[in-house]
């Protein structure tokens, strides 16, 4: 039973007991720091029916705990809250409750329960990766993660974005400018060649559009009227059509693509059950806007396009179907969501991990399903989130002035190196351990400086001071659990049995406080899609290790129920920060 389960109920019958009034509600809040105590009631919604003062009241409420509840000790009101002490045996059972839990905190989950599908990445087959990418899976991968922790079943996908204009500039420029030339042959990734060639693909448009400007055309014409947009344009129809060569390149290509993904998901440590593609969902939709069409929730217009009026609902007119019947991108995500409940039937809500630009789409798209009658429609959730910024300013992909996602974990993994060498303590590592300790590092700094601002905040990315062994980052994280591993390697003694110790050091108990919240913190992060509570969390949780540490003698201490304790309570803290980083996807090392 958690603290709250045995206060709430408790206090509720207080107030009955002393003033006859029942209660629906009892608000807690965190003791201040200034004051004693382990949580605290506040006092004043109870003064709407309780006519008293404030400290009359919380003296009242607080004489009744202590007689009547064994967890409270003793108590203080100062003003209207009512800060209660919580016996130390409390705490000393629900440790010994949690110590061999190996996976404390999570919750297994039903299989008979609905799953949550969770959408991240959806890349262009056009280019590598990017900085942004980078935040936008770190996000999609952890509340996946998060979500299924909290006893969800849950599936991860994405949809590749494999057709369209943007994919046949670089296949056009490619077959111009390429002479023949490979992955294989050039030793680049498949996605790096392909994404020069989207660059190559801007290069040459903007020097026809010059020549063409320069012979008298406005811009304007001239962007439209440049021969190798033309060409690009002419290349999609032909693809649309079934081109047998146009379709062969493609193929090709965009395998080169997914080859070099799947080098970069992997190092990035991301996984997925399911991938869709837009060649394969493109013309889903189409069929379910006669559906809607027939239940009155879209419109036809006199030239055959097809809309939906939600100006009733604060937002505007939308097309679902253009004049000539080919479908818009709304049609297509329509259409494939209802396909992935079809192909994974147990599923009652998606997740749509992307950028905030796109906040007003996904209100357009869960409002038609809803609209359409689809029950699960009401637990869709479009997982917003902030654009990363650099020092040097905005990326732009067509101008090759992107931060590419394998570059900057080369660069995080570089940045870890020189600070550990800078600092010392590897000599007894071998080359490769060193190499490994460094990617986990610097990989691990990158995760955490993304992951710990709420995702809807924009960033401002600097690597160098994200592997930092001080402050708020991952390192330091890392740092404190290689730190206890190094303990528990010298605790040359048997130290799995209870001990017989009944009062706690004030460091102890501010410990086992903060690892009692985790089990909280993970449903709350589950809820509001936020990995950032996960990230604060285990940030407060080593914060407060690093005060007991500097303030207790662990391994010197004579006493040796408490030196047992003590290297128990450690073990914890390392497990609970280990789960935690899972969460983020970040990894620990047993030694820094």
């Amino acid at each position: 039973m958690t603290l709250l389960q045995i206060l709430t109920p408790s206090i509720e019958k207080a107030v009955f007991t002393l003033f006859s009034v029942n209660i629906d509600k009892v608000e807690f809040q965190s003791t201040r720091k200034e004051f004693e105590g382990d949580i605290t009631m506040v006092i004043f919604p109870l003064l709407k029916v309780i006519k008293s003062s404030p400290v009359e009241l919380g003296n009242k409420i607080g004489n009744y705990l202590v007689e009547n509840i064994p967890e409270v000790s003793r108590f203080n009101v100062v003003s209207g809250f009512l800060n209660i002490v919580i016996s130390d045996e409390y705490y000393l059972n629900f440790f010994n409750e949690i110590r061999n839990e190996e996976k404390y905190g999570f919750v297994t989950p039903n299989p008979d329960d609905t799953a949550v599908m969770v959408e991240y990445s959806s890349p262009n087959t056009n280019k590598p990766l990017h900085l942004g990418h980078v935040r936008n899976n770190l996000l999609g991968y952890s509340v996946a993660e998060i979500i299924k922790a909290s006893g969800k079943k849950v599936y991860k996908t994405q949809i590749i974005n494999d057709r369209g204009i943007h994919i046949c500039k670089s296949m056009l420029a490619w077959k111009k400018f390429g002479k023949g030339e490979t992955p294989e042959s050039t030793g680049l990734k498949g996605d790096k060649l392909v994404g020069n060639y989207y660059v190559s693909f801007d290069k040459a448009y903007k020097e026809e559009i010059s020549q063409l400007m320069a012979e008298g055309k406005t811009e304007e014409e001239a962007k439209k009227q440049a021969p190798i947009i033309l060409e690009a344009q002419e290349m999609l129809l032909k693809w649309e059509a079934g081109d047998a060569e146009v379709i062969a390149l493609w193929k090709t290509m965009n395998q080169w693509v997914y080859d070099g993904f799947a080098i970069t998901y992997k190092n990035l440590g991301v996984d997925f059950d399911q991938y869709y593609y837009e060649s394969n969902t493109y013309l889903l939709g189409k069929d379910v806007v006669q559906i809607g069409l027939e239940k009155g929730v879209f419109e036809k217009d006199p030239d055959g396009s097809v809309w939906i009026d939600l100006t009733d609902e604060g937002l505007d007119r939308k097309i679902v179907l253009r004049s000539d019947g080919t479908a818009v991108y709304m049609t297509q995500d329509i259409g494939t969501a209802i396909q992935r409940v079809k192909d994974f039937p147990d599923v009652g809500g998606m997740v749509y991990t992307v950028g905030n630009e796109q906040d007003y789409h996904f209100k357009v798209l869960f409002l038609i399903l809803k609209k359409l009658g689809f029950d699960w429609s009401k637990n869709l959730y479009h997982l917003s989130y902030g654009m990363v910024d650099l020092p040097s300013g905005k990326m732009k992909s067509r101008e090759g002035t992107v931060v590419d996602a394998d570059d900057l974990m080369q660069e995080m993994t570089d940045t870890a190196q020189k600070i550990s060498e800078d600092l010392g303590k590897l000599e007894v590592y071998s080359a490769e351990e060193k190499l490994k300790l460094y990617k986990t590092i610097g990989l691990g700094a990158l995760k955490y400086y993304i992951l710990k601002v709420d995702p809807k905040k924009r960033i401002l990315f600097d690597p160098a001071e994200s592997v930092d062994f001080s402050g708020n980052t991952g390192s330091f994280i890392q740092y404190t659990y290689a730190r206890i591993q190094s303990i528990l390697r010298k605790a040359n003694f048997d130290f799995t049995s209870p001990t017989s110790i009944n009062v706690l050091h004030e460091k102890e108990k501010e410990l086992i406080k903060q690892l009692e919240l985790f089990a909280e913190v993970i449903q709350n992060a589950a809820q509001n899609h936020s990995p950032a509570l996960i990230a604060n969390y285990t940030y407060d949780l080593v914060r407060d290790y690093n005060s007991f540490y500097q303030a207790v003698s662990i391994l010197g201490e004579e006493n040796v129920d408490k030196k047992i304790f003590r290297v128990q309570l450690s073990k914890k803290v390392a497990q609970t920060i280990a789960l935690a980083f899972q969460l983020l996807g970040i990894e620990v090392p047993e030694r820094m």
